[in-house]
């Protein structure tokens, strides 16, 4: 059985809102991958994340509550669990019916209990990429985008109808805005109440439908925002911009803004975590009688000696070289892996010099005639 979602944060069944939010920051800062020690750090955060994302959710809350926690993720799975329903039973980001709806059906056969027809719910998140390079990821930067969303609609203020338009009692719910049915199952007999299809629990249905966005109260708009990326953010990161999403309704919030961060290949390094890899090729000569050679970094360039003798494939570690900790603490480092490149094509001095080279064999050379001064002038 996997780990409750209270238990994960560490509060009671009946926690609020605040005591959440507290619970979600303690925990996130004690098991952040970038300060945390634990070999599990990684896991463990993402489980925080996870558990603040239900339990601040009003709909995901109550039906983790009411399904518990592996059936909840079983649903989860299926697809059957989103945020707030929109209008008309749709959701607002114009998807089916209410989903916790869907999701009772399949485990017992019925539905939720329905909402107050007047309770607030908050807005659909909804998701959208931004794409950096890498210099952009190592230094940070503000990252404008366009994202199309769903917004209250200007004409008929996210009412769904003109407002002169005729109302009328829901024939479907007799006003009650809500349906219950009793049906057989093999869990038993399962009494469903749900929100009435048919006016989405408002009890009143309109002569009219506004123009604008056919009744749903919404219409979809691009949406020109900047978002803050920090210095160090890693590929497949989520950043999250509050109240950027689908509007609520009955005066709830709206939703929020989730970016998926992608980070573009790079040509001269490798990024692990925070450090980089870079190949750098070094010629036989270099290699040899060793060399200090200029490689590249992400804000300029660094020396680095190569002792004679180098191997290909021998690495060296520049410190503090590498991307910044995402936490402002520090910096990864810079492997650079030397690569002896073997000359494709010789001209006739260098064949003759590396003739006497091989010739020489393992015996000592006598260095003042100049024999390896010769290889190394060669090429």
């Amino acid at each position: 059985m996997s780990e409750d979602f209270y238990d994960v944060l560490g509060v009671s069944r009946d926690a609020g809102e605040d005591e959440i939010k507290n619970a979600y920051r303690k925990k996130a800062a004690e098991y952040h991958p970038d300060v945390s020690d634990d070999p599990d750090a990684e896991e463990k955060f993402k489980k925080v994340q996870k558990a603040k994302e239900v339990l601040s959710d009003d709909e995901k809350r109550q039906m983790y509550d009411q399904m518990g926690h592996d059936r909840f993720e079983q649903a989860e799975k299926r697809g059957g669990v989103g945020g707030g329903a929109g209008r008309g039973g749709m959701g607002g980001m114009g998807g089916g019916g209410n989903p916790f709806e869907d999701i009772f059906s399949q485990f017992f056969g019925g539905g939720g209990q329905g909402r107050s027809r007047n309770q607030p719910r908050q807005g659909q998140n909804i998701r959208t990429r931004v794409s950096l390079d890498l210099e952009e990821a190592y230094d940070g930067v503000e990252k404008k985008f366009t994202v199309t969303r769903p917004e209250r609609c200007p004409e008929c203020d996210g009412e769904g109808h003109p407002p002169d338009a005729d109302v009328n009692t829901c024939p479907q719910c007799n006003g009650q805005g809500q349906q219950t049915t009793v049906r057989d199952t093999p869990l038993g007999r399962v009494q469903q109440t749900q929100t009435c299809r048919a006016c989405g629990g408002e009890g009143q249905t309109y002569s009219e439908s506004c123009p604008e966005c056919n009744g749903d109260g919404t219409v979809r708009n691009d949406a020109k925002l900047s978002v803050d990326i920090p210095a160090g953010i890693r590929d497949g990161q989520t950043l999250r911009m509050e109240r950027e999403g689908a509007p609520g309704e009955n005066g709830g919030p709206k939703g929020d803004l989730l970016i998926d961060v992608n980070i573009r290949d790079h040509a001269e390094f490798d990024r692990e975590g925070d450090d980089l890899h870079h190949h750098h090729p070094l010629s036989f000569p270099q290699a040899v009688f060793g060399d200090t050679v200029t490689v590249p970094t992400v804000d300029g360039e660094a020396e680095v000696d190569v002792p004679a003798g180098t191997q290909s494939g021998e690495t060296f570690r520049l410190k503090g070289k590498g991307m910044p900790h995402l936490r402002g603490r520090g910096s990864g480092d810079l492997y650079v892996q030397m690569q002896v490149v073997t000359p494709e094509q010789l001209n006739e001095e260098q064949r003759d010099a590396l003739e006497a080279f091989a010739e020489a064999g393992g015996e000592e050379v006598d260095v003042k005639k100049g024999f390896f001064e010769k290889i190394k002038s060669s090429f």
